[in-house]
């Protein structure tokens, strides 16, 4: 990418999306392991001779081969645990918690410390062999290996902490439920991701970009675009959200404008575009808040599956949605100075947050009584949020999932409880 130097918001992002990968996180523990064992020899230096000769190199060759004879039995174990819970957690919640859970960071950062571990002995032991570290001068390098069984020990107890919980439905939940609030309050604090709220369509006159593939939109680099539409001259208007399907051919953004330099090429500023525009196969919850609604909302809805019939999940989640929700604020009415003046993106929409959130499990749900009561609830709840855009359309959701319920409900009692508490709801109004 041209001027990176340039791009500080651009480069951190990238930067966090591969630590995210395991793959980074033991490359990262490896190279410790090594710069650590080059240390020692330079520690080795300035310990005293008396010093350096009290530990033979037999206490140290110990030390490793249990290190190396316990990691790599360990590291297989942890793996074998950990593909058995995202089989588990995909085959019991919804497939979609599958990479939420790949990219636990306990559970990364453990397998890291196994491996980086694993690695250090090896090389440890190699060096002893090679006399790199002889018998009478392997003082620092016990103590270091001393301290990394003290830190394996440390993430061991972590580790077995940890799985107490991790992929069960109640940490899984809570899960998705701090990502996805995470990611709307980011959202909320930078409305239209410092851009313009793109409330109507484009000009007429703009040019369409289309897509040179089909995907979701995943990310969208909003720095990296608003600096190279500056430096062209021309304005963009990114009219389909992160989380939309993008076929072949269509739209993906409009170019307004004039280049200044009459010797750029249109393609250059494409490519340009396309480039900070991430399009894949799946939807990701980095910067699409929505695919977290719709996630918890899927998990309701298998909670109220006949093969599982577990209404208390679904209420358990209607009211971390109502939580998560409660944030919202309208991106076309905040104080906050746009960032990227030549960019311009949509806001969210109320009605498709609660779609996204409670459009399935309210369907799935029509005929719990329970259910639909603390969906009343909550969607009350929400109809006092001073958002005008999110009080309308709780009030319209509410009025669709009371219909369908009436139509479903068999039992009088269930309806008049029903009817009595959206009753309640237009009293008080």
């Amino acid at each position: 990418m041209d001027n990176l130097i340039s791009l500080p918001k651009t480069i951190l992002h990238k930067l966090l999306q591969y630590w995210r990968a395991l793959w980074v996180r033991v490359i990262v523990m490896g190279l410790l392991s090594v710069m650590a064992l080059a240390v020692t020899q330079v520690i080795e230096l300035y310990v005293p001779q008396k010093l350096g000769s009290y530990l033979t190199g037999e206490a140290v060759d110990r030390l490793l081969n249990i290190i190396a004879n316990a990691m790599l039995a360990v590291t297989i174990f942890s793996l074998t645990v950990m593909v058995s819970i995202y089989q588990a957690s995909s085959t019991q919640w919804t497939p979609r918690v599958h990479r939420l859970i790949m990219q636990d960071t306990t559970t990364q950062n453990t397998l890291a410390t196994f491996i980086g571990t694993y690695v250090y002995a090896l090389i440890a032991i190699i060096l002893r062999e090679l006399g790199v570290y002889p018998d009478d001068r392997a003082f620092v390098l016990f103590v270091l290996t001393v301290l990394v069984l003290a830190f394996i020990v440390f993430s061991l107890v972590r580790w077995v902490l940890h799985l107490q919980t991790f992929g069960s439905l109640l940490d899984t939940t809570r899960q998705v439920e701090e990502i996805t609030t995470r990611q709307f309050k980011e959202r909320l604090e930078n409305p239209c991701l410092g851009a313009n709220a793109l409330t109507k369509a484009p000009p007429k006159k703009a040019k369409p970009l289309k897509s040179t593939r089909s995907g979701y939109i995943q990310h969208i680099y909003a720095e990296a675009l608003d600096v190279h539409a500056r430096a062209h001259g021309v304005e963009l208007y990114l009219t389909r959200p992160i989380g939309s399907f993008v076929f072949l051919n269509e739209p993906l953004a409009y170019i307004s404008g004039e280049i200044d330099d009459p010797e750029e090429q249109d393609e250059s500023l494409e490519d340009l575009i396309r480039d900070n525009i991430v399009m894949g196969d799946l939807r990701t919850y980095d910067q699409d808040p929505r695919f977290g609604l719709m996630v918890m909302g899927e998990i309701a809805s298998k909670a109220l599956s006949p093969g599982i019939n577990d209404p208390g999940t679904a209420i358990d989640v209607i009211t971390r949605l109502g939580r998560i929700l409660s944030f919202y604020r309208d991106e076309t009415q905040t104080n906050v100075e746009v960032e990227y003046p030549s960019l311009w993106v949509p806001p969210l929409d109320a009605d498709e947050l609660l779609d996204d959130g409670f459009g399935a499990l309210a369907r799935d749900g029509a005929a719990f009584v329970e259910v639909q009561l603390i969906l009343q609830t909550v969607l009350n709840g929400l109809m006092k949020h001073p958002a005008d855009d999110l009080k309308k359309a709780a009030e319209n959701a509410a009025d669709v999932f009371y219909r369908r319920a009436s139509d479903i409900l068999d039992f009088k009692d269930d309806r008049d409880r029903l009817d009595l508490k959206v009753s309640d709801r237009i009293h008080n109004k």
